[in-house]
């Protein structure tokens, strides 16, 4: 069983389903999918699936109101990686740090 982070990862490793949820995010608003569909140059089918691993991720929530289905971008999975991803900006920083001040101190 894959935990949450690893799903989210996997999920916006594909630039298909990044641009998706980019687009839903900007447009912050739940929208019918084949609003969606029309957004990019795949078929109902193919944006259904990518909507599909979205959703498993928590990425995106779709909800059914009569004949139409709705979904709505939800970033809060991106908090994990957020708080990852810092890990990694503070070890550049700190190295980054270290290198000047090792040139620093060199005679040229």
């Amino acid at each position: 069983m894959e935990d949450s982070f690893t799903k989210t990862l996997k999920a916006l490793a594909d630039p298909s389903r990044r641009k998706i949820f980019h687009t839903l995010i900007v447009l912050a608003s739940a929208i019918p999918i084949t609003q969606v569909v029309s957004e990019f140059e795949i078929s109902r089918q193919g944006v259904t699936k990518h909507l599909k691993v979205l959703e498993d991720a928590g990425l995106v929530h779709i909800k059914t109101q009569g004949r139409q289905r709705y979904c709505k971008a939800d970033a809060k999975p991106l908090q994990e990686m957020n708080k990852w991803l810092q890990f990694y900006d503070k070890f550049w920083d700190d190295s980054l740090n270290s290198l000047t001040d090792y040139l620093g101190n060199k005679d040229v």
